[in-house]
C-alpha cells in the first residue's frame, strides 16, 4: 500500500475512532454552546432591542433574544468542532467535550449546524428577515472568517474576527425596527474596538497555550511588549468612541457619565498592563473588560427605560 493510501487510511481510522466517543451528557451539549460567551452576546442583543424605538410584542422579543442565544451557541459549537485539535493542546480548553473524548465530532457538527440554521430561519419567519440576515452574517463571520480563515493564519485574527461578536446590538435593534440606524452601528463599532484589548489581555497570560497549539496570537508572534502597546492603543481609541453616542445626543446623561467613569477605569487597567509585567495586570484587565461592557450597555438601557434618552427623532437617524 502506498504512503498516500496509508495516510488516508490513518485519517479515516482516526475519524472513526473519534466518532466512537462515549455518549455525551446534557452538560456536554451545554458546554458546546459556550454559555459564558453567550451570556454577554445575549445581553448586548437585549440592549439593542430595549433601546430601539417602536413597539415589539413581548413574545416576539423573547423569540428574538432566544434566536440570538441559539445562534451564538451554534457558532461556538461549530468553532469547537473545527478547533478540537488545538483545543486538545491547551490547558484552558483540553477538558472541553471533544478533546476530552466525551462527544463524537459528528455529533458536535450536526448539533451546531442544525442550531445555526434553525436560529436564522426562526428569526426570519417570526421576527423579521432583516434581523435574520444579520444573525446569519454574524454566524458566518464567526465560523468562516474568524475560525476557519483568520485564527490559524494571522495575529490580526481577533481584530478582524471580533466583528462577529459586535453584531448582536444591531440584531436586537433590527428585531424591533426592521432596519438599522446610527446608534446600533456605533454600538457595533464600540464592541469591535473593545474586543482586541479584552482578548489580548487573556492572550498575554495564556500565551504558552497558544504557542503550544501553534495559534499566532499577538503575544506569540510579536511578543508581550508589542501586545501591551496594542492593548493601550486600542483602549485609547475605545474610550472616546464610547462617548460619541452621548456627544451626538443618541444617549442621555446616565450613559454619558457611566461611559466617562467606566472608561477612566478601563484606561487605568490598560496603563497598568504596560508597567506590571506579571499575570496580575492582564488578568485584572480581562475581568474588568467584561464588567465594563456589561455596565456600559446597562447604562444605555437605563437611559431608555427611565425616559432620559433624547427625543425619538434623534434615535431614528437611519442609514
Amino acid at each position: 500500500m502506498s504512503d498516500a493510501a496509508l495516510q488516508m487510511r490513518s485519517a479515516v481510522d482516526a475519524d472513526a475512532a473519534e466518532n466512537q466517543a462515549a455518549s455525551p451528557r446534557v452538560s456536554d451539549f451545554v458546554a458546546l454552546l459556550k454559555p459564558r460567551v453567550m451570556s454577554l452576546v445575549v445581553f448586548s442583543g437585549l440592549a439593542g432591542l430595549l433601546v430601539a424605538p417602536g413597539e415589539i410584542h413581548p413574545l416576539i422579543a423573547t423569540v428574538a433574544i432566544f434566536c440570538i442565544a441559539i445562534g451564538s451557541g451554534a457558532s461556538g459549537a461549530i468553532n469547537m468542532w473545527y478547533e478540537r485539535d488545538i483545543d486538545a493542546l491547551m490547558s484552558r480548553t483540553k477538558t472541553r467535550p471533544l478533546p476530552a473524548g466525551r462527544m463524537a465530532p459528528d455529533t458536535a457538527i450536526a448539533f451546531g449546524v442544525t442550531l445555526a440554521v434553525a436560529a436564522v430561519v426562526l428569526m426570519g419567519l417570526i421576527v423579521n428577515w432583516t434581523a435574520g440576515i444579520l444573525l446569519a452574517m454574524a454566524e458566518a463571520f464567526y465560523v468562516f472568517v474568524y475560525t476557519v480563515w483568520l485564527k490559524r493564519r494571522t495575529p490580526q485574527n481577533i481584530v478582524i474576527g471580533g466583528a462577529a461578536g459586535a453584531f448582536p446590538p444591531m440584531i436586537g435593534w433590527a428585531a424591533v425596527t426592521g432596519e438599522l440606524a446610527l446608534l446600533p452601528l456605533l454600538l457595533f463599532a464600540i464592541i469591535f474596538m473593545w474586543t482586541p484589548p479584552h482578548f489580548w489581555a487573556l492572550a498575554l497570560y495564556r500565551s504558552g497555550d497558544y504557542a503550544r497549539a501553534g495559534v499566532p496570537m499577538l503575544p506569540v508572534v510579536a511578543g508581550p511588549k508589542a501586545t501591551r502597546r496594542q492593548i493601550l492603543l486600542y483602549s485609547l481609541l475605545l474610550v472616546p468612541l464610547t462617548l460619541v453616542p452621548y456627544g451626538l445626543d443618541l444617549a442621555g446623561a446616565v450613559y454619558g457619565i457611566a461611559a466617562a467613569a467606566l472608561g477612566a477605569v478601563f484606561l487605568a487597567c490598560a496603563v497598568a498592563v504596560q508597567f506590571d509585567h506579571s499575570e496580575r495586570a492582564p488578568r485584572r484587565l480581562f475581568a474588568y473588560s467584561i464588567l465594563y461592557l456589561f455596565l456600559l450597555l446597562a447604562a444605555l438601557v437605563a437611559d431608555s427605560l427611565l425616559g432620559l434618552a433624547p427625543a425619538a427623532a434623534a434615535w431614528s437617524l437611519h442609514l
